[in-house]
């Protein structure tokens, strides 16, 4: 083969390519949508189906203060004290309620906008447990690894907001808890944070807190989310959960509404049952914001998960569940609400073959359904009972080459490449020293971190390590020196002064031989 050369004329056009502002291949909010599992026809079925659910069977169990401000803009109580809510009503607050909104990064670096079939992606979930990194065991989840997720979490770019993953099991009360969890989060990343509070007393106690860290403005850019289960699924409020939300829009918080009922436990094991159920019920709670303040940022979050109905135990990484979490954001763009669903739950306790595999086609489709925000979809194992340091880094590049994919292939008259391919075919014959290439390769090429692309005699040399080996190394490189400082010493001696703080002050800072 004769050698392949390139010309000088072409180095000279790589260094004027190269100093041109260079635009990356991914970025948050890139457009979704061309996935749709759902036909327009089977869409409108289902939103049939979602009025009747409201209309004429309702929700039980609505809180009174709720009861009363719904009574007031027009539901009704049937006899049997369900909360009904009438068809034109809902087609109205869907009509009325916000399409989109920025989501707050505690720096504004991290802001991200909401809706119009942007796709983001973050972390979510509630595990009781963690594999501790140094043992390789599950233990009981702490404050502390929430505070190493977050920091973790804070050096990964397509992991988008840090969504509380792991219950810090070591607090002793429910406002500990929510407290505790809040500051973790705080502390850890500068992105947007997202907190499950318990209560309503929960989210009045966090504000001063909130506030401290947005120097008296956190109204005006919030940058935490009250995250609300506010129903219990099939069809019923879930009293503290709805305190806890009527709270929070009060506050002038992001509000993610969940509704996750389980396929053939606490939904219809037909998914588009599992589906429609799913949309009545988060649809309820976007009313009852709406009403609360015509002007919330309520995120529609229907997350139905699947059921393996062999045993009744949930199954995040199954290919219903990638069925379901498509199926719910395409009924989102339906609505065109800013939204989120569930992806990357993998059934799998390490990151292996079968976590890559299930994390892969779940997020994936529902990404190129069009989600605004797919959460729970880095770090998440054993069904959402089990999280995993490694993990968050693998897959911060799996989703970045789900993200490349969602950008799709631009067509334009440039990259036909007309012009391109006349002078390679009449020149050189080959592409290696062209213009194009040398501008391209950064704009249009994601190049992942942790995937190993050399040939096999070169890893042999190198050790022939896999893919957990190298994100350990990048664990442990990020851990042992990456403290964020965005919240002035002076501000955390006051939050340490005003809340019992769990998380000690050098547990917070480098060399404290944790990591």
């Amino acid at each position: 083969m004769p050698a392949i050369t390139t010309r000088p004329q072409n180095r000279r056009n790589r260094g004027k390519a190269e100093a041109a502002p260079i635009q990356p291949p991914i970025r948050p909010g890139m457009i979704g949508g061309r996935y749709r599992p759902l036909t327009s026809a089977e869409m409108a079925r289902i939103h049939q189906l979602v009025l009747s659910l409201l209309a004429d069977l309702g929700l039980s169990q609505v809180t009174p203060s709720l009861e009363a401000r719904a009574v007031a803009a027009g539901c009704e109580v049937d006899e049997d004290g369900r909360l009904r809510f009438p068809r034109a009503l809902v087609e109205d607050m869907i009509s009325r309620t916000r399409r989109k909104f920025t989501l707050h990064g505690i720096d504004a670096a991290h802001d991200i906008e909401i809706g119009g079939g942007r796709v983001h992606a973050g972390t979510g979930g509630a595990a009781p447990t963690i594999m501790d990194f140094h043992s390789g065991k599950y233990r009981e989840s702490t404050v502390a690894d929430l505070f190493d997720i977050a920091r973790l979490v804070d050096r990964l770019d397509n992991i988008h907001w840090y969504h509380r993953s792991v219950v810090a099991r070591d607090a002793q009360t429910i406002l500990d808890l929510d407290i505790n969890t809040t500051y973790a989060c705080l502390s850890g990343t500068s992105k947007s944070i997202a907190v499950s509070y318990t209560d309503s007393a929960s989210v009045r106690a966090v504000q001063p807190m909130l506030d401290a860290v947005a120097g008296g403005k956190f109204r005006e850019r919030p940058f935490c989310t009250a995250v609300c289960c506010h129903v219990v699924p099939p069809m019923r409020f879930a009293t503290e959960s709805c305190e806890a939300l009527e709270a929070a829009v009060e506050a002038g918080m992001p509000i993610l509404l969940v509704a996750a009922g389980q396929a053939g436990a606490t939904a219809p094991a037909a998914l588009a049952g599992a589906v429609a159920q799913a949309c009545a019920e988060v649809l309820a709670g976007l009313i009852l914001c709406n009403i609360i303040d015509p002007n919330c940022r309520g995120i529609f979050a229907t997350w139905p998960f699947v059921s393996d109905l062999r045993t009744g135990s949930m199954s995040g990484g199954s290919g219903e569940q990638a069925l379901l979490s498509a199926a719910c954001a395409q009924m989102a763009g339906f609505y065109d609400l800013p939204n989120s669903v569930p992806a990357g739950m993998t059934d799998s306790k390490l990151p292996d073959m079968q976590a890559g595999g299930e994390k892969g086609y779940t997020i994936s489709l529902a990404a190129h359904a069009g989600a605004s925000m797919i959460h729970e979809c880095a770090g998440m194992h054993g069904s959402l009972m089990g999280t995993n340091f490694e993990s968050y880094v693998l897959d911060n590049d799996l989703i970045g080459a789900i993200l490349r994919t969602v950008r799709g292939v631009e067509v334009t008259e440039d990259t036909l490449s007309f012009e391109v391919i006349r002078d390679v075919v009449l020149g050189e014959g080959h592409y290696l020293g062209h213009p194009q290439t040398y501008s391209r390769m950064k704009t249009d090429y994601l190049y992942p971190q942790i995937a190993d692309r050399r040939s096999i005699s070169e890893w042999e040399d190198a050790g022939a390590r896999d893919a957990r080996e190298a994100a350990r190394d990048r664990v442990r490189e990020i851990l042992a020196d990456h403290y964020p400082s965005h919240i002035p010493a002076a501000i955390d001696r006051k939050l340490r002064e005003n809340f019992n703080i769990l998380l000690p002050e050098d547990r917070m800072r480098a060399g404290n031989g944790s990591w």
